[in-house]
């Protein structure tokens, strides 16, 4: 790492952690929509390990690598964030896919097929899993989905928080177990497939080989394995906030003008 000065040998952080950069960005694609490029998210995060050479300092107690991951990865994330990279239609269709989910679900009480996805939706099946590519990026959760009744959003219902009551410690454990629940009941090749990719922090490829089916195939495992996941956890979000342990959280209840 340094050169016969003593000082750290740029040239060779870079030769030597551009690995590194690339199976970050090829870790991070499985979350982004097919719209973004490989070529630009790897770009960032060179501009990143780039800084992290220039701003590493032997003191600062924490092995270059760890570092540098640090600073890669927020890299790519901060040239995600100058550009709209979510269309709102991908989110469109995917609560499609949540809502067919969730009905069929209802109706079968097993997790549904993809044909018989395809088939609630009406579409052809070839038509569904590109429906699953495109749909690359979908999250678990967004903080839009918890806007409660009144139109007031995650952050102004928590920014003021400074403890947990009783009612937000049993929503949260709620969530958790319904997650761990819904995660369980995975089909098995699409909770194999959240394991390599979560557990094991493997990339599309490296899971294709495992699985034996292509990249774009483990893309629309894990697309259709998170629009299962969220209609679980969305739907007991729902059930809570219905039976009033999910409304107004984090602020007293205003109290009404009375008049002198």
């Amino acid at each position: 790492m340094y050169d016969a000065d003593g000082n750290l040998d740029k040239n060779h952080l870079v030769e030597a952690y551009a690995p590194l950069v690339k199976r970050i960005a090829y870790h991070l694609m499985a979350k982004l929509p097919a719209s973004v490029h490989l070529d630009d998210v790897i770009q960032n995060g060179m501009l990143g390990l780039l800084d992290a050479i220039s701003r590493y300092e032997e003191g600062l107690g924490a092995q270059f690598e760890t570092y540098a991951v640090q600073r890669i990865r927020g890299a790519m994330l901060d040239g995600l964030r100058e550009n709209d990279w979510l269309p709102r239609s991908m989110r469109r269709d995917m609560r499609r896919i949540e809502s067919a989910v969730h009905s069929l679900e209802q109706q079968n009480g097993r997790p549904p097929t993809e044909i018989e996805l395809a088939e609630s939706m009406g579409m052809p099946l070839a038509e569904y899993q590109r429906m699953l590519q495109d749909a690359r990026g979908h999250q678990l959760v967004y903080f839009e989905d918890f806007t409660d009744e009144e139109g007031e959003d995650y952050f102004e219902r928590h920014l003021g928080a400074h403890e947990s009551n009783p009612a937000d410690l049993f929503e949260q454990a709620n969530m958790r177990s319904a997650l761990v629940k819904a995660i369980e009941d995975l089909p098995e090749r699409e909770k194999l497939m959240m394991a390599l990719y979560y557990d094991e922090e493997l990339n599309l490829r490296e899971i294709g080989e495992v699985l034996g089916v292509s990249e774009s195939r483990v893309c629309q495992l894990h697309s259709q394995a998170v629009a299962r996941l969220r209609s679980r956890v969305m739907g007991t979000a729902r059930a809570d906030a219905g039976s009033g342990t999910g409304a107004r959280r984090g602020r007293p209840p205003k109290t009404p003008a009375t008049g002198a």
